[in-house]
């Protein structure tokens, strides 16, 4: 994946803003829990930065947590329809690798699904720089688990048939939760990680919906966007006839501590 294709990917949300904030999955309170035992410091009270907030899904469970919470998102579009479903929370334009604020003001940084669109190099010291001493930077996806049949037969036919798909994808280093412990680590901070496993019954139609919501998808001409997901409603209801659909993902998290 060359890095303009990747920067059209990343530039890709603010049309899809509105399926991204009704079908993207959210997060299990167990995960928010991990943040406050590895960071060693409870969220309520806490001032934390939302980098890459998008749409405000984890911002707003970070907020009903009792954290003052910054949404910090560089998409206009994302950003507007954050504004518009949760007006109260403070909303700034930037990005992580700049992050647009003074020098130990947070006790928490975190990335929801955002932490690949950044390069390390730099928003690990963005964050280090902006961080509190002993304040935490905390980064988490949601993954599909593919040992479910469905799921890893969806993705055997998103690879074989999705042109932004195909071929080989350096973009990948920057998707796996995996190897961000070693990156912060790398950096002086304490290391923790979890994984919790959840499960979410949706409609075909919103498991299409977050699917259109891909950046993966959001590239796609109209013709060939419409067409996969038009092949995807069929699939799944061959699946699922009954229209339900169970999604079983993983949240995995990393936590970094600096020094306090």
């Amino acid at each position: 994946m060359t890095a303009s294709i990747w920067r059209d990917r990343a530039a890709s949300f603010g049309a899809v803003a509105a399926d991204y904030d009704a079908a993207r999955p959210s997060y299990p309170d167990a995960l928010f829990d991990e943040i406050e035992r590895l960071g060693g410091r409870l969220l309520s009270g806490s001032v934390v930065l939302d980098v890459g907030a998008g749409t405000g899904i984890a911002t707003r469970l970070l907020a009903g947590r009792g954290a003052r919470v910054t949404a910090v998102e560089p998409s206009a579009g994302m950003a507007a329809r954050l504004h518009a479903v949760s007006p109260g929370i403070p909303l700034v334009r930037g990005v992580g690798d700049a992050l647009p604020c003074r020098d130990a003001t947070a006790d928490l940084i975190t990335y929801a699904q955002a932490f690949h669109w950044t390069a390390p190099d730099r928003s690990i010291p963005e964050a280090i720089r902006v961080l509190r001493p002993g304040g935490a930077l905390a980064v988490w996806r949601n993954d599909r688990d593919r040992r479910t049949a469905w799921a890893e037969a969806q993705l055997d036919r998103l690879m074989a048939g999705v042109s932004s798909l195909t071929g080989p994808s350096p973009g990948a280093e920057r998707t796996d939760i995996g190897r961000v412990g070693g990156l912060i680590a790398g950096y002086g901070l304490r290391v923790g990680t979890a994984e919790i496993a959840w499960q979410r019954e949706v409609p075909v139609d919103t498991a299409l919906a977050d699917l259109r919501s891909k950046s993966f998808i959001a590239v796609l001409s109209e013709e060939e966007r419409e067409s996969v997901l038009a092949a995807e409603r069929a699939a799944l209801l061959a699946e699922f006839p009954a229209g339900m659909l169970p999604e079983p993902f993983v949240a995995r998290l990393t936590v970094g501590v600096t020094a306090g």
